[in-house]
C-alpha cells in the first residue's frame, strides 16, 4: 500500500460516474445528513511521549470502533476510526508530535473515506500497539487510546547506566554506611543488635571484617499520576502530578549525593504509569525502599497539614486514611489502563504476599519520615495512618506514601509550587530515610536480578 492510498481513496475519476453523483445530489445530501448529525465529535487530543511508552488519547463525545494493522519496511501504525469526520481538533494531532518523541516520527490524519478518518503513525523503530477505549471517568468523556510499546523494552538498570543515574556496583561491593543523623548519648559498635532494637536482627548475621560499611541503597522513589491523571488539582489551577515530580527530582538529586545510595524514579516525566507496574519497576531494581509522594485534597479548603502512610492489612486506621486510599486506588482508571492486558493474576499475588514483616517496617520507615516532615509543615496527624493503598504492596519492599501537603488548601498550594518549600521537603524526607538506615541496616543481599 502506497503511503497516498493509507490516507485516501482514489478520486473518482469517470465522467459519467460524476454526472450520476451531480443528479443524484439531493437525495445523497438527504441520507447524509442525519448520519453526520449523529457523528461522533473529536473534543481533543493529547500525546503522552516517554521512554517507556507514547500515549495518544483521543477524547470523543461516544464510544468509536477502531481498526488497525502495522506495517514494516518503514515502520507504520494504521489506525481506521468509524463514524466520524475530519475536524480541526483531530488535525492537531500532526502539531501535537514532538521530535524528541522516542517512537512516533509523525502522523498523518485524512478522511479515508465518508464516515471512516485513517491515521498513519510514521515510526522510528518497530512498536507493540495497544489500542483500547476508556469509559467517561472524572472530568473525560470517552477515550480511545493508543500506547505505543518497543518490541524490544529497554531495561531500566541499563538505561540509567547509560545516563551516569545508576552507580553499579558488583555482587558484595560495600560503601560507606548512612550517617546517624541524632548519634547515640553511649555508642554502641556498629551493627550490633541492641535489647530495645529488636529490628537490627535483620542485618546478615554471617561475620563480616568490613562490618562498619554496608552495601549500596537502591531507593525507588515513585511521583504520584502523571499524562492522563492529572492527580489533584489547587484553587490556582496547579496539577498535583507536577508538583510531586518536582520535589522527587529534587529528592533523587539529593539522595546521589549520598556515597552509598542510588536512586530509580518510577516516572521521570509527565506520563502514566499504572500502580502495579510501579510496584514492578521497584521489585525489579530490588528497591531497598518505596516512597511514594503525593499531595493531598480535599472537599473543603481549609484542610491541610502533611502526613504519612503504610499499608494495612486489616483495614484503614482512620475514615479519612480509607477514604485517601480509594482516591488514589482510582488513579488506575482516571490514567486509563487496557484491562484486557493487565495481569490481574500479579495484582493478586501483590495483594496475598504483603507480609507483617513488610508493614512492621514500613511503618518505621514512616514514622521517621514523619517526624522529619514535622518540622517544616503542620501536620495532618501525628502518627503515621495505614489504609490498603495499591501501590504500597510490594511484598518485600518496605513503602510508604508521603501527602506533602494539600493543594486544595490554597496556602498550602502556594507552599507546594514554592523551591524553598520543596527544597525543604525533599531534604526532610532524605533526613527520615537516612534515620531509618541508621537504626535498621538494609538485609545483605548477593546478586542484583
Amino acid at each position: 500500500m502506497s503511503r497516498s492510498t493509507e490516507i485516501c481513496t482514489k478520486p473518482l475519476k469517470s465522467k459519467t460516474r460524476r454526472t450520476v453523483l451531480k443528479a443524484g445530489g439531493t437525495l445523497l445530501f438527504s441520507v447524509l445528513v442525519p448520519t453526520l448529525a449523529h457523528a461522533a465529535q473529536i473534543v481533543a487530543v493529547r500525546v503522552w511521549p516517554a521512554d517507556d511508552y507514547t500515549r495518544v488519547t483521543l477524547e470523543n463525545d461516544s464510544d468509536l470502533k477502531t481498526s488497525h494493522f502495522v506495517v514494516q519496511n518503514p515502520d507504520r501504525m494504521v489506525v481506521d476510526i468509524e463514524g466520524i469526520e475530519l475536524n480541526s481538533t483531530l488535525k492537531e494531532l500532526v502539531a501535537k508530535i514532538q521530535p524528541n518523541d522516542p517512537y512516533i516520527k509523525q502522523v498523518r490524519v485524512g478522511q479515508n473515506r465518508p464516515g471512516v478518518v485513517r491515521l498513519v503513525f510514521d515510526l522510528k523503530e518497530e512498536v507493540k500497539p495497544q489500542v483500547f477505549t476508556l469509559p467517561p471517568v472524572a472530568g473525560y468523556q470517552h477515550r480511545l487510546v493508543f500506547d505505543l510499546y518497543p518490541v524490544n523494552p529497554p531495561d531500566p538498570i541499563a538505561m540509567m547506566i547509560e545516563k551516569g543515574e545508576w552507580p553499579s556496583s558488583n555482587p558484595g561491593e560495600v560503601a560507606p554506611p548512612v550517617a546517624q543523623t541524632k548519634p547515640d548519648p553511649k555508642p554502641t559498635p556498629p551493627l550490633q543488635p541492641q535489647p530495645d532494637q529488636p529490628q537490627i536482627a535483620r542485618i546478615d548475621p554471617k561475620p563480616d571484617r568490613t562490618s562498619n560499611l554496608t552495601r549500596m541503597i537502591t531507593i525507588a522513589l515513585d511521583p504520584g499520576h502523571g499524562g492522563e491523571d492529572p492527580g489533584a488539582t489547587g484553587s490556582g489551577g496547579n496539577h498535583e502530578k507536577h508538583v510531586v515530580l518536582s520535589i522527587a527530582k529534587r529528592l533523587k538529586a539529593r539522595i546521589e549525593q549520598q556515597p552509598n545510595m542510588r536512586v530509580m524514579l518510577t516516572r521521570d516525566a509527565d506520563f502514566f504509569v499504572p500502580l502495579g507496574v510501579r510496584v514492578q519497576k521497584a521489585r525489579k531494581v530490588q528497591a531497598d525502599l518505596f516512597v511514594s509522594i503525593h499531595a493531598d485534597a480535599f472537599v473543603t479548603p481549609s484542610a491541610r497539614g502533611s502526613s504519612v502512610f503504610a499499608l494495612s492489612e486489616k483495614g484503614a486506621s482512620s475514615t479519612a486514611a480509607r477514604w485517601l486510599a480509594n482516591k488514589e486506588n482510582s488513579a488506575d482508571m482516571i490514567g486509563g489502563i487496557n484491562i484486557k492486558s493487565h495481569d490481574r493474576q500479579l495484582a493478586s499475588v501483590l495483594l496475598d504476599l504483603s507480609t507483617t514483616a513488610q508493614i512492621n517496617d514500613s511503618m518505621k520507615l514512616g514514622g521517621a519520615v514523619l517526624g522529619e516532615i514535622g518540622g517544616i509543615n503542620k501536620l495532618h496527624k501525628g502518627s503515621v495512618e495505614q489504609a490498603g493503598f495499591a501501590v504500597l504492596k510490594a511484598p518485600d519492599i518496605p513503602s510508604i506514601l508521603i501527602e506533602t501537603a494539600f493543594i486544595s488548601n490554597p496556602e498550602e498550594e502556594a507552599k507546594l509550587t514554592d523551591n524553598a518549600y520543596q527544597d525543604q521537603m525533599a531534604d526532610a524526607i532524605l533526613k527520615g530515610i537516612k534515620k531509618y538506615f541508621a537504626h535498621n541496616p538494609p538485609l545483605a543481599r548477593n546478586v542484583l536480578t
